[in-house]
């Protein structure tokens, strides 16, 4: 249903994580009984998530330990990993810097130019330790590196950006836009593209071969796009009409494209929302920059944080609370949902009687925005809890 905005201009309501519940139905079942794994073109995972091709994030070690621990760990190729051989004392400068300094100076540090000989270098020093390796390029540099990409023999590539599409229309004769679906078709692996926020456009991403599409356009905790670009869409809404282009395709096409949430979650609750809404996996930055072994020392930011002409996230101090396990599986010592996520998402399927994301995905949800303040008064007034 639209809403009228104004004479001549109406619009959906859209909403995020925080409107919305998942309902219990009649049943309730184990958590050791429910199967949370994910499978992706020829690669199964025992946690249905990739942790988001964040600087601040993933390294190569981290993207070892998050694949020992059954997820799949992206890196950025056009970061830090490979602007510099050693990168360490960089990330310890980024630290230390001063908010009102942090983003000219990370402009200035990643001006470095990137080194094409450390990108087969990086994933295979991910694949040296036994895991599925994964990697990110932008649309823009795609072609540029694929050679890298493919010599090293790479598992899964995520071709990312701000916001990607399938057709890019350009009216200067010299500059050659990607043709994605041309690209993704005659490159030998399997390949993720996004981010998108809508039917449309979603729809269009899986038409081009691609074997997931990353939705959410904003929506991170290091993201300021919505406030610099005025675009995106609540997750809970982006999420469902992927899902939507999903069914529409699989009909089309008999071929399933997986939805991958990208941004958002901060808590097992918010990545069953994820699901409950269609989402097969989850992309997620900020809850694993709080890890101890994450390369941020407690800092998270986005990919669009240091553009040189138009930054669009933000230098954020997430903390160190935890190790990547404990995040991911558990076991938890706070009662705010940040850790153990998927042992949150394997409760909640449990206690409202789904056994497989699949089947999780076609949860009765609700409008329901007095969720996380019904009846909360004194955990929001102690700073506590869902507080």
């Amino acid at each position: 249903m639209e809403v009228e905005i104004g004479i001549g201009k109406s619009g959906r309501r859209a909403y995020g994580f925080d409107d919305i519940a998942i309902v219990p139905s009649r049943r309730t079942r184990d958590p050791e009984d429910i199967d949370i794994t994910w499978e992706v073109d020829a690669y199964k995972f025992e946690l249905p998530m990739m942790a988001a091709a964040m600087d601040g994030v993933v390294s190569p070690a981290t993207a070892i330990e998050v694949g020992r621990l059954g997820g799949l760990a992206c890196l950025n190729l056009e970061g830090l990993w490979t602007r510099y051989e050693d990168p360490d004392a960089v990330f310890e400068e980024i630290a230390a810097l001063a908010p009102e300094k942090a983003t000219r100076r990370m402009q200035e540090l990643y001006d470095e130019p990137i080194k094409e000989e450390l990108i087969p270098q990086r994933i295979r020093e991910i694949k040296a330790g036994g895991v599925t390796a994964s990697a990110s390029l932008t649309p823009q540099r795609v072609e540029q590196y694929a050679k890298h990409v493919l010599d090293a023999e790479l598992d899964v590539l995520v071709v990312q950006g701000t916001v990607v599409s399938a057709e890019h229309v350009s009216r200067d004769p010299a500059r050659q836009p990607l043709n994605l679906k041309k690209f993704i078709r005659e490159f030998e692996l399997p390949v993720i593209v996004g981010g998108c926020a809508s039917y449309s456009t979603a729809l269009h991403l899986m038409r081009t071969g691609a074997v997931g599409v990353l939705v959410g356009v904003g929506p991170g905790h290091a993201c300021t796009t919505r406030g610099v670009l005025g675009i995106g869409v609540p997750q809970a809404t982006a999420i469902a009409d992927a899902a939507g282009a999903r069914i529409r395709h699989l009909d089309e096409t008999g071929v399933y494209v997986h939805v991958i949430a990208d941004g958002g979650m901060s808590t097992g609750g918010d990545i069953a929302k994820a699901i409950a809404c269609g989402a097969d996996s989850v992309m997620i930055g900020s809850p694993l920059a709080t890890a101890y072994e994450s390369p941020g020392r407690g800092y998270h930011w986005g990919m669009a944080t240091f553009h040189p002409t138009l930054p669009r996230g933000a230098r954020v101090f997430a903390g160190q609370k935890a190790t990547l396990a404990e995040i991911l599986t558990g076991p938890a010592h706070e009662n705010d949902g940040s850790l153990n996520l998927f042992g949150g998402l394997r409760t909640s399927m449990a206690t409202t009687g789904y056994e497989t994301v699949k089947e999780f995905q076609k949860a009765e949800v609700m409008v329901a925005p007095a969720l996380k303040t019904e009846g909360k008064a004194l955990q929001r007034a102690q700073g506590i809890g869902m507080a």
